[in-house]
C-alpha cells in the first residue's frame, strides 16, 4: 500500500506497552546483580579505555556486523541498559570479548546518559551513539576509543528506541517510541549530532488493534542507500522515505501494511537486496517481504512461524548472515533463538530450530564482525548469552556462562 500523504510533525503519546514488555517487566529480576567495574583510578570520570577498534563497514550497527575483526584477542563490546528501575545500570556498558573464545570482561560504564537502550557506531568505528530512552528524548554521542560524552540532542519526542547511521556517515536517524515519529540530526566531523533537521510522526493510518497509537521501532537505511524504512509497531505499518542528503529532511515515497494486529518491530534485509524480513511483536510472526530498490517499495508475504510452540512469546530482533544463508530470531517469553534456512536466493524462509537463549527475555541480538560470534541480551536476567555460530550450517553453540550485566538490553561487539 503507497500514499502520498505526507504525515504530521510534532510530539505526543507515552510508550507504556514497551515499558511493560521492555524495562518494567524484568526489574525485579536483577536486584541482585552486580554491576560492571568502576573506572580504575586515574581515568577520567566515566570512562574506562579500550583497544582502538579499525574503522567499520557502512552497514554497521548495533544489528549488522562491519569489518573483519581479527581470530584472537580482546575486542570492544559495548552494552545498552536501562538506568531507571530496581537493580538498573548506571550508563552505557563497557567491555571487551575474547574473539576466539567468545568470553567477556568487564571494563567499566560511560556514565551521564539516561537508558541507553540501544546503541549504533558510526561507519568510521570513531564514534558511539546511544538512544536517551525517555520522556523527552534525545540521541548522545561517545567518542572512540576514550568513551568521551560529545554530547545530547532532542529527538523531538518520547521513548526513542532505535536508532542507526545512514551509511554516507552525515545523518543520525532515530525512532520515537512513545511519540511514533522518526527524526534525523547531522553529524559534524567529529561525530556529534546537530539540531535536527526533521522530524515526522506517523499520524496515519489508525493504531492496529490493541494500540493507542503510532509506535516507531525501528529507522534504517536500505540496502540501495537511497531509501529509509520506519519500522511502526502501532499502526501496523513500514513507511519509506527518500532522505535529501543535503538539507536532511525526508520524504514519504511508500507504505506497507502488515495483517492488523501483527505489531511490526524489527526489519533487516538479505544481502541480494530484494527481500527484507519483519519480525512481528505482537502476533509472533515472521514476514518475508519483496523489496523494490528502484522506488523503496515493500511488499508482505503470508507470516511465518517462529517455532515457539504457540505461548505467549513476543519476537524482538532477526538477523541474516552477510552471505545469505541463514537468519535468526531473538524470542522473549520463549527464551530462545529461532534459527531458519534462507531459499529461493532471499524469497523463502525455512524453519529449522529453536535453541535456548541462555537467559530470560533475549531482547537484542548481533554478530561480531566476522559473524563467528552471536550476543544475546537477555533483559530480565540481566546477562549476556554468547554463541559459536557454524558457518556452514547455521548450528549455534553456547560458549561458557552468561555474562551479568544489570538490566542489558543491546549488545555491540565491534
Amino acid at each position: 500500500m503507497s500514499s502520498g500523504a505526507r504525515p504530521t510533525r510534532g510530539t505526543g503519546g507515552g510508550w507504556s506497552r514497551r515499558r511493560f514488555v521492555g524495562a518494567l517487566a524484568g526489574a525485579a529480576a536483577i536486584a541482585t546483580v552486580p554491576a560492571p567495574a568502576a573506572p580504575r583510578p586515574g581515568e577520567p570520570a566515566g570512562a574506562a579505555p579500550l583497544p582502538k577498534a579499525p574503522p567499520a563497514g557502512p552497514s554497521a550497527s548495533a544489528s549488522a556486523p562491519s569489518s573483519p575483526a581479527p581470530r584472537s584477542g580482546p575486542r570492544p563490546l559495548f552494552l545498552g541498559t536501562y538506568t531507571s528501575g530496581d537493580g538498573s545500570g548506571r550508563g552505557i556498558g563497557v567491555a571487551t570479548y575474547d574473539t576466539a573464545s567468545g568470553a567477556i570482561t568487564g571494563g567499566g560504564v560511560v556514565t551521564g546518559v539516561d537508558n541507553p537502550s540501544f546503541l549504533a557506531v558510526h561507519p568510521d568505528g570513531r564514534t558511539l551513539y546511544a538512544v536517551d530512552e525517555q520522556a523527552p528524548g534525545a540521541v548522545t554521542a561517545v567518542r572512540l576509543p576514550g568513551n568521551e560524552v560529545l554530547g545530547s540532542r532532542s529527538t523531538g519526542g518520547s521513548g526513542p528506541c532505535h536508532l542507526s547511521v545512514h551509511p554516507g556517515g552525515r545523518w543520525l536517524l532515530s525512532a520515537n517510541y512513545g511519540s511514533g515519529s522518526v527524526a534525523v540530526h547531522p553529524l559534524d566531523p567529529s561525530g556529534a549530532p546537530g539540531e535536527r533537521t526533521d522530524l515526522v510522526t506517523h499520524s496515519s493510518p489508525a493504531p492496529g488493534p490493541g494500540q493507542q497509537g503510532p509506535h516507531a521501532h525501528q529507522f534504517v537505511t536500505a540496502p540501495d542507500g537511497g531509501h529509509l524504512l520506519a519500522v511502526d509497531l502501532g499502526t501496523d505499518t513500514v513507511y519509506t522515505y527518500r532522505l535529501d542528503e543535503t538539507r536532511g529532511t525526508l520524504t514519504e515515497v511508500s507504505r506497507a501494511r502488515t495483517r492488523p494486529g501483527a505489531g511490526p518491530r524489527h526489519l533487516t534485509f538479505h544481502p541480494g537486496g530484494r527481500y527484507a524480513y519483519l519480525a512481528n511483536e505482537v502476533d509472533d510472526s515472521v514476514t518475508v517481504c519483496g523489496y523494490e530498490p528502484a522506488t523503496g517499495r515493500l511488499t508482505m508475504g503470508e507470516p511465518q512461524s517462529t517455532g515457539t510452540g504457540g505461548g505467549t512469546n513476543y519476537p524482538a530482533e532477526i538477523l541474516v548472515t552477510s552471505n545469505g544463508s541463514f537468519a535468526f530470531l531473538a524470542n522473549r517469553g520463549h527464551n530462545s533463538l529461532t534459527r531458519y534456512a534462507i531459499e529461493a536466493d532471499g524469497a523463502r524462509l525455512r524453519l529449522l530450530d529453536t535453541v535456548p537463549a541462555g537467559g530470560d527475555f533475549p531482547r537484542h541480538i548481533a554478530f561480531s564482525p566476522d559473524e563467528r560470534l552471536l550476543f544475546a541480551a537477555n533483559q530480565r536476567s540481566s546477562t549476556v548469552t554468547v554463541f559459536e555460530v557454524d558457518r556452514d550450517s547455521g548450528e549455534l553453540r553456547r560458549t561458557g556462562e552468561p555474562f551479568a550485566s544489570p538490566l542489558t538490553v543491546c549488545a555491540l561487539p565491534l
